[in-house]
């Protein structure tokens, strides 16, 4: 291997910040307006974590092959131990994970998580219980909240239960607002132990059956995801409170679109049914989570 040119070696951080800032810029998503509010150097770190589950989960979701999914995915775990053990990653989000990682400390256990639950997604398209799609939404959401508290300056430990509620809870929004978008895709979310619990087949879901029973199992998902907004509020630490600022405006943007999904009901099943929030609204819940953040009063009140 040829030595790098101080001028390239020097490049590189620059380079990999910019790649993992326009990948999260290029997508629009509900996270963007919750990473403006961090201070530049951990907004790059964070648009790197951003950018490294994007890239996998596009992976997942992508029209290859499931064999050359798993090589891809496989590729990308070789990279995640390049960063994490100080050698030298190829691909420009390893890059800026690995600045991440020395700068703000992020774990490669948690990357790691991330990635295993992508992983998950190639085979497993059913779940049985509650426990096992807990486990699901902590390897791909949990985990990522882990990944940020790090990011976000976070020094208490509550602040990890925080992260995994609050992962949970977003996980199960968007298990609700893309029912329709995952049956197409062959996958059900919801578990076994509900569906029957409710009267719903397996058969109903991918076919977009409405009726009663399948109100009442869509509700009882909102209400788990409700469940878990609630413990993310109740476990934040007050010594973060500020830090957290992101963490909450995603949380409050996110219970905006639950409350989409609630008010459409069994209508989410319909594939043209859209949960998707206007720029006015998101910035409302941007100013409803400054509130809860910077108002002692108001510290405890529902997203």
């Amino acid at each position: 291997m040829q030595p790098r040119s101080p001028d390239l070696c020097a490049a590189q951080p620059l380079l990999a910040s910019l790649a993992a800032a326009d990948i999260t810029t290029q997508s629009r998503s509900n996270f963007f307006l919750a990473f403006r509010v961090m201070p530049k150097a951990r907004r790059d770190a964070i648009y790197a974590v951003y950018a490294y589950c994007r890239l996998i989960d596009d992976i997942v979701d992508s029209d290859a092959p499931v064999e050359s999914k798993e090589a891809a995915l496989a590729a990308w775990e070789k990279e995640l131990l390049t960063a994490f053990s100080n050698d030298r990653p190829r691909h420009p989000i390893a890059q800026a994970l690995q600045d991440a990682h020395r700068r703000f400390g992020i774990r490669y256990e948690h990357a790691l998580l991330v990635l295993k639950g992508c992983q998950m997604d190639l085979h497993k398209r059913r779940y049985a219980t509650w426990a096992e799609l807990s486990d699901y939404c902590f390897h791909v959401a949990s985990a990522v909240g882990l990944l940020c508290i790090a990011l976000f300056g976070c020094r208490h430990p509550e602040a990890s239960t925080y992260a995994v509620h609050l992962g949970q809870a977003l996980q199960l929004t968007n298990i609700l607002r893309d029912v329709a978008e995952d049956a197409a895709r062959d996958r059900i979310y919801v578990p076994k132990e509900a569906l029957a619990e409710f009267g719903v087949s397996e058969q109903d879901v991918l076919e977009g059956k409405r009726g009663p029973h399948m109100l009442w199992l869509l509700r009882h998902l909102a209400g788990r995801a409700r469940q878990e907004y609630a413990l993310a509020r109740t476990s934040l630490p007050p010594g973060d409170r500020r830090v957290l600022l992101p963490a909450e405006i995603m949380g409050s943007i996110y219970f905006a679109v639950l409350q989409e999904a609630e008010r459409q009901g069994d209508a989410v099943l319909l594939s043209e049914v859209s949960c998707k929030l206007p720029r006015h609204r998101k910035l409302n819940r941007v100013m409803v989570a400054a509130a809860h953040t910077l108002l002692p009063s108001l510290a405890q009140a529902p997203y």
